[in-house]
């Protein structure tokens, strides 16, 4: 294998898994070219995230597009709903301009093989590469397979998948259940390492901490109960909240900046430290996040986005474990025993609780996905 072309985009979920894909490639095929190519609205955080790792990796956009399909609309309202079919229709041209870009693009850079690991970029390019007869290796990491692996799994060379294959109708000749790979650094902390990391992120030793993310993009029903729910778990934790770039400046305006027992950032390229370092995190049910979390073997209350089906499943597999604390979104910021608050108190007043859910989230943890995809891909570039 000379030329790997890697796709992802949506999310931080989708790039993080490439980056570890990568490494455990080129350790293997050193002098192995490598491309990134990304939809245009996560296009900044990607080059962030694969440019912390290896700048020299070239990135591309590729225009993409979705199908929105929303369940408490008819099939007849979709149609006449002008809020939905002209996006469609808008978005169906972006998707077969992407389709000739990306043809185009591995004519004059034809690689051995093409990894998508996921987001509505990967259906233009994993048509193209069909066309080309590239061979294409798609990983799903949502319980609920979505829109685009459903369309390209016939095409694909091979398919792996983040959870169990029982929850998927991929065919099961191509599919294998790896895991979802994670960068390496995402290892459980020993006590005095999360006391340096603490340090290092400026808040006291020997105060919990807890790390709020919404995700890549921020969430903004987290961020806005956090902010009104500060002043209560300040009593009896620090927090870092990051917040995504849409509601940064907002929330700044809103929130203590005097205050040393809090800290606000938009983004945090080293989450992994920043995750190590908590002792509780409050998060989305983002399918690579809580992987990482079950390797930190880390406390975890989940807040899943109602919206995306594949959350809820994500976030059922580990409430059924006991492995996390679970918070609905249509509660959680109303005042009883559902809040934010209430719940990082439960956790941090029982450390039998602390110590059941570190048990139970680690069983979840697939160490070796990354090394396994990757050895997916190389077996796939050689057919």
């Amino acid at each position: 294998m000379k030329r790997l072309l890697t796709v992802g985009g949506g999310s931080g979920g989708h790039v993080t898994p490439i980056v570890s894909v990568i490494q455990e490639i080129q350790n293997s095929h050193p002098d192995i070219e490598i491309r990134f190519w990304c939809d245009k609205r996560f296009y900044h955080q990607a080059v962030k995230i694969m440019h912390s790792y290896d700048n020299s990796i070239p990135i591309r956009v590729i225009s993409s597009g979705k199908y929105r399909r929303y369940h408490h609309l008819s099939a007849v309202q979709h149609l006449i709903t002008p809020s939905v079919i002209f996006p469609n229709i808008i978005d169906f041209f972006k998707v077969m301009i992407g389709i000739v870009q990306s043809l185009f693009l591995l004519i004059f850079w034809r690689p051995d093989v093409v990894f998508a690991k996921g987001g509505f970029v990967c259906l233009p390019v994993g048509i193209a590469s069909w066309i080309l007869r590239v061979p294409l290796v798609i990983h799903d990491s949502d319980a609920i397979p979505g829109l685009t692996n459903k369309i390209l799994a016939p095409i694909a060379s091979r398919i792996a998948t983040g959870v169990p294959l029982e929850h998927y109708n991929y065919p099961m000749r191509k599919a294998v259940y790896v895991g979802i790979p994670i960068d390496p650094s995402y290892k459980k902390a020993s006590y005095r390492d999360q006391q340096l990391l603490k340090s290092k992120l400026g808040f006291d030793t020997q105060r919990p901490l807890v790390v709020v993310s919404g995700g890549g993009l921020g969430a903004r029903s987290i961020n806005d109960a956090m902010v009104q729910q500060l002043k209560s778990i300040l009593t009896v934790a620090n927090v870092l909240l990051i917040s995504g770039m849409a509601q940064y400046d907002e929330l700044r305006s809103l929130s203590p900046v005097a205050d040393k027992r809090f800290k606000l950032v938009d983004f945090l390229p080293g989450l992994a430290d920043a995750f190590r370092a908590a002792d509780i995190v409050v998060t989305r049910a983002g399918a690579t996040t809580l992987l990482e979390l079950a390797a930190l073997e880390k406390p975890t209350i989940l807040i899943p986005n109602k919206r995306l089906k594949w959350q809820v499943e994500h976030a059922q597999l580990f409430v059924d474990a006991e492995a996390v604390v679970l918070l609905d979104e249509d509660n959680f910021r109303l005042a009883g025993d559902l809040t934010i608050s209430s719940a990082v108190s439960n956790i941090l007043q029982s450390e039998k609780k602390q110590k059941a859910l570190e048990n139970n989230i680690k069983k979840f943890a697939r160490p070796k996905a990354a090394s396994d995809l990757a050895k997916i891909i190389s077996i796939a570039a050689k057919k």
